[in-house]
């Protein structure tokens, strides 16, 4: 089967399976929250972010109230998400600009994104599909291990993941990509124990074999 083929039944069994609504794991109510929120998310779960972030929004209700946060404090607040001290730094800096040079408005352009502390590709793609609904593919754990699995990417780089995944992917498909792996990688090809044998997968993927169960 030519992997265009391979490709297409891919995303044909995934629709099947999963929400073909876009859905974002992150629970927010505002852009900048949705921004704030996935900058926490970086090495920690999105359960312990929604956990943290329900008080968090509420004792800092807008973009001013990040800017102006004590970071001592800041980092107290967000403790539990892990690597707090980079993270408040990041959010009171990334409040800051956005204020200040944005009119408090979370951008849509990649570039304008990146260029926000705390802000790289994974989180500007986050805010760039929830948001704005342009398709971008976001790369994260699930993302670049299992389409290393499914032979779409030999690379390790989040960055060359994305790219190689733009290239073979539908356009239409690149935000469901996201959510859609997520779905799976939490069910039934985790990291640890890939549940290769009930995986509806395993005809399309090469690498089914390497699964231990």
């Amino acid at each position: 089967m030519r992997k265009q083929e391979r490709i297409a039944k891919i995303l044909e069994l995934l629709d099947e399976h999963y929400s073909v609504q876009k859905k974002c794991w992150l629970e927010y109510e505002t852009p900048w929250q949705l921004l704030i929120a996935t900058i926490l998310s970086a090495q920690c779960t999105d359960a312990r972010v929604n956990i943290v972030t329900k008080d968090l929004f509420k004792k800092y209700p807008n973009l001013q109230a990040f800017a102006e946060a004590d970071l001592k404090e800041l980092e107290q607040d967000i403790h539990s998400t892990g690597f707090y001290h980079n993270k408040a730094k990041n959010i009171i800096a990334c409040a800051k600009k956005l204020v200040e040079e944005q009119v408090g408005e979370v951008p849509s352009d990649i570039d304008v994104l990146t260029k926000l502390p705390g802000v790289g590709r994974k989180t500007a793609n986050v805010i760039r599909g929830n948001i704005y609904d342009i398709p971008s593919i976001v790369v994260d754990t699930h993302v670049g291990r299992i389409s290393r699995k499914l032979g779409l990417t030999k690379n390790e780089d989040p960055v060359k993941v994305e790219h190689d995944l733009e290239k073979c992917l539908p356009k239409e498909h690149w935000i469901l990509w996201n959510i859609q792996i997520i779905a799976h990688g939490r069910t039934i090809c985790t990291a640890r124990s890939p549940k290769c044998k009930e995986c509806f997968l395993k005809p399309y993927c090469p690498g089914c074999e390497k699964g231990e169960k």
